[in-house]
């Protein structure tokens, strides 16, 4: 199954597509999970796609983007797309050699603040070259793409300073399914010895920019809480007493989310969107998370939002109060809930995307 990042660049491609644009999807030659429907695919050969396709710098990659950049040059020279909408600073970086020989306009993705977040895949000692890299990126890529698409207030206000062409923000949408009945919410629950409403979950990545670190601190202190990690990851490790699940499949992922009594976001890096956050919505679970990564909500009525500068003692002071209060908990969900109906919905988000991307095509100023 694919992380977070490539399940909204995927959602985002059908949604243009309901929309009335013509989409066409580059991407690795091999992937995980079903192909997006009716979409068409442009993969690159399977022997130069990079074994590990994880978040964060691989010795693999620049070979694969340098084919994808083949790819769409060859595409675009016969005149197929009128704009390139490029997602994460790979993507846009490959966007842009091609624009240098092709013309094609580029519309960036920002899923992050590298300046930010690229210090988080190395050792202590090479953190600060990696955070001035990382700013470096950030600077340059706003100020080369001819427009950007932020997810986030903070990182437009970082992009916009340097950004040539218009900057949205404009979050990713969610599409709420059927919800899964209380037999499949307590049947997946039993089959991890867990009982529905007895615990916090964590769903998402290993990575070190989710601060599973302090999540594990803050479980030491709730127990006999369990704080339950569901990843679709088949390696990596989390601290005791955190109690990993791995390889977890999207359904089953969703009556645990469904199934928890607080749903959990570490999380303290802000200019991104995680997808996560959506999920934890649908489900109507209360949420506790840092204010600068989940500040599409509103404290204390869509979800219960830290303070910056807390730290685990004030995650474990939420998540308890959370388990404690079911009012208080079942309220908070209710209005997570009612806000992934009232503002996250795709074909809005879709329109506001295709406005976007008419101002970049005109050359319009930054909105």
């Amino acid at each position: 199954m694919p992380q977070g990042s490539q399940l909204y660049a995927r959602d985002q491609a059908l949604a243009l597509r309901a929309a009335g644009a013509e989409v066409t999807l580059f991407c690795y030659g091999t992937g995980s999970g079903p192909e997006p429907p009716g979409l068409p695919l442009v993969r690159i050969p399977r022997l130069l796609t990079p074994r590990r396709v994880r978040a964060g710098p691989s010795p693999g990659k620049p070979i694969a983007d340098a084919a994808l950049a083949a790819r769409l040059v060859r595409a675009q020279r016969a005149g197929r797309f009128d704009l390139a909408i490029a997602h994460n600073a790979e993507a846009a970086l490959t966007a842009l050699c091609v624009r240098a020989g092709t013309g094609l306009p580029v519309l960036y993705v920002a899923h992050t603040l590298l300046g930010l977040e690229l210090s988080s895949y190395a050792r202590p000692a090479h953190r600060p070259a990696l955070n001035r890299i990382g700013r470096w990126l950030d600077r340059t890529l706003a100020a080369r793409a001819d427009g950007v698409l932020a997810l986030s207030s903070e990182a437009a206000k970082q992009l916009g300073r340097e950004a040539r062409g218009p900057l949205a923000v404009i979050p990713p949408g969610y599409d709420p399914a059927p919800t899964p009945t209380p037999g499949e919410i307590a049947r997946t629950c039993a089959r991890f010895g867990l009982e529905p409403g007895r615990f916090a979950l964590y769903a998402g990545n290993l990575d070190a920019y989710q601060e599973l670190g302090e999540l594990a601190e803050a479980a030491r202190r709730l127990a006999p809480l369990p704080v339950v990690v569901a990843t679709q990851q088949p390696e990596g490790g989390a601290p005791s007493p955190l109690r990993v699940l791995r390889q977890i499949g999207f359904e089953e992922g969703r009556a645990l989310g469904f199934g928890a009594a607080v749903a959990v976001l570490p999380r303290r890096i802000p200019g991104g969107f995680p997808i996560k956050l959506l999920n934890y919505m649908e489900a109507g679970r209360a949420i506790a998370a840092h204010a600068g990564v989940a500040d599409v909500l509103e404290h204390d009525r869509e979800a219960w939002l830290l303070p910056p500068g807390s730290g685990a003692s004030e995650l474990a002071d939420a998540i308890g109060s959370l388990a404690n209060d079911p009012a208080r908990a079942s309220r908070l969900g209710r209005g997570a809930r009612a806000a992934l109906e009232a503002r996250f919905a795709w074909p809005p988000l879709a329109e506001r995307t295709l406005a976007l991307c008419r101002e970049v095509l005109a050359g319009g100023n930054r909105s």
